[in-house]
């Protein structure tokens, strides 16, 4: 990349306060278009942050052989899920893309080539939370994909190289859920809080090392034991939150809200750091 790009990029997201970063448990696609408690919480939090220049988000679904962030000017609404209701399916969220971000943070990241992508968009695991704290759209969203081939402490020290972000008023959002089995939800309660007892112990473990400051003991969840291992079948789910988690800087707060287990084996517990 050319100096002058570099320099346009700059302009375009100058300094700002240090915008704060979240982790989103996301859920259900339903939680896109029904009132709950936690999209209630989705929105006070939002009350809660300056309005963002623009926002970038790791979204569990969004996986891929490599790293890649979109670029595009205006990213489509992408329905990846299926039989849920016709309703859901017409949800659109014409939130503009970001070129210039993407550009930036394709720079920033040094320890492994970021390619641009124009063909993506944005999935459930973006637009089903974030048109619930800005509705309107109007904020540029781009994308930051999960390299799959990547460890879990390759993925934490990636997040880390983009904390200059945050102080250019963009706020970064991981998008998944730290206890998240398919295999074993119950899907006729879908709606209602309760949670397997592994789950939850699960979810206190994670809060505790969460609000101590234990990054390493989550990087490291694969030696947590069998409780873990229930919640975590899959990592897609929990890595956006070791996303958020490297971004926060000594001393900064951090919150959680939406703190509660769904359909037994899923926990809608999201955080707010800064």
């Amino acid at each position: 990349m050319k100096l002058s790009d570099l320099n346009k990029i700059s302009s375009a997201f100058g300094n700002t306060p240090k915008m704060p970063a979240l982790f989103l448990g996301h859920g259900s696609p339903m939680n896109a278009i029904e009132e709950n408690e936690f999209v209630t919480g989705f929105r006070n939090i939002a009350k809660e942050i300056p309005k963002p220049n623009a926002i970038l988000c790791v979204s569990a679904h969004w996986e891929t052989r490599g790293t890649y962030v979109t670029a595009m000017e205006n990213p489509v609404t992408i329905h990846d899920f299926g039989g849920f209701p016709k309703e859901l399916f017409e949800v659109q969220y014409p939130a503009p893309g970001s070129p210039a971000l993407a550009k930036e943070t394709q720079a920033l990241i040094t320890n492994t080539a970021v390619g641009l992508d124009d063909k993506w968009g944005l999935d459930h695991g973006a637009w089903s939370v974030i048109k619930h704290l800005y509705p309107n759209a109007d904020i540029p969203v781009i994308q930051l994909s999960l390299d799959y081939t990547q460890t879990p402490q390759y993925h934490y020290e990636l997040a880390q190289q983009i904390k200059s972000l945050r102080y250019k008023g963009v706020l970064i959002i991981g998008s998944g859920n730290i206890v998240h089995n398919l295999r074993m939800v119950e899907w006729r309660r879908l709606n209602e809080t309760f949670g397997y007892d592994w789950a939850i112990e699960a979810n206190e473990k994670m809060k505790s090392f969460m609000l101590k400051g234990d990054h390493q003991s989550l990087i490291n969840f694969r030696s947590q034991g069998k409780t873990f291992d229930w919640s975590i079948p899959t990592p897609e789910h929990y890595l956006p939150l070791l996303y958020s988690l490297a971004l926060q800087e000594k001393d900064e707060v951090l919150t959680i809200f939406n703190d509660k287990p769904v359909a037994g084996s899923l926990t809608m517990t999201s955080v707010k750091i800064g």
